[in-house]
């Protein structure tokens, strides 16, 4: 069967960030319209406006970051496309923590690792390692019930911001950076045994966090405390108020 070859330019247009003419890093979406540009470049373009850098669609009047959610899928796509792509931004991202003399995340640990191959010298095309084609079976199960352990963790302080819901036994918890403000949503419901976790606002130096977003991300864009626990304070919706 003929397979025609496809040149990276000729689809550039589809995997590079409007904001920044570069590869998408961190591919984030607005969900209004769909439109994906890298994180870091929106949320700075949407600290002074409320509308798609593209199609400039309303993505909200007061709130435009809790309608953006990351794009792993997309992410993917891209670091498959673009030779090296991934293995440079793990670079650089390792660089950073060690520039500012933090230890590297567990998340980007994992990833740098999951990135490597091997090159053929036959003929310059990438294999994977044979020695993962002889993992067991048993240490497969173990690796899928690792539970996000070896992720990037974070510590958080949950406080109830209304009369209207009582405080939880235990408000500490730490968790993986990777866990969503929809899975803490889940998690308080089910401890305060409310009947839906619709009903619920959380909340980061008093404003609203969209339910997408990553525990990682709101430090990195909410939090200035950065080596204190993440406080998060959690209240019913206002229209329930």
């Amino acid at each position: 069967m003929l397979t025609r070859k496809i040149k990276l330019w000729d689809i550039n247009a589809h995997i590079t960030c409007r904001l920044c003419s570069g590869y998408l890093i961190d591919a984030t979406t607005v969900t209004e319209c769909l439109h994906t540009f890298c994180r870091s470049c929106l949320v700075k373009y949407l600290e002074e406006n409320n509308t798609c850098p593209t199609c400039r669609i309303v993505i909200h009047q007061s709130h435009p970051l809790q309608y953006i959610g990351h794009d792993r899928t997309m992410q993917d796509i891209v670091y498959k496309l673009v030779p090296g792509l991934q293995e440079a931004e793990m670079r650089k991202q390792r660089e950073f923590y060690h520039k500012l003399g933090m230890e590297v995340p567990g998340d980007i640990k994992g990833e740098a690792c999951s990135a490597k191959q091997h090159l053929d010298p036959r003929n310059g095309e990438t294999k994977a390692d044979d020695s993962s084609n002889k993992e067991t079976a048993e240490e497969k199960q173990e690796e899928d019930n690792d539970y996000h352990r070896s992720d990037e963790q974070v510590s958080i302080c949950l406080e109830c911001n209304s009369s209207k819901l009582r405080g939880l036994k235990r408000k500490w918890i730490r968790c993986s950076a990777q866990a969503t403000v929809l899975h803490l949503k889940k998690f308080i419901a089910k401890k305060l045994n409310l009947s839906s976790f619709n009903e619920l606002d959380i909340l980061c130096n008093e404003e609203i966090l969209g339910k997408d977003h990553t525990l990682k991300f709101v430090v990195v864009t909410r939090w200035r405390f950065k080596k204190a626990p993440l406080l998060l304070h959690y209240r019913p919706k206002m229209d329930l108020l």
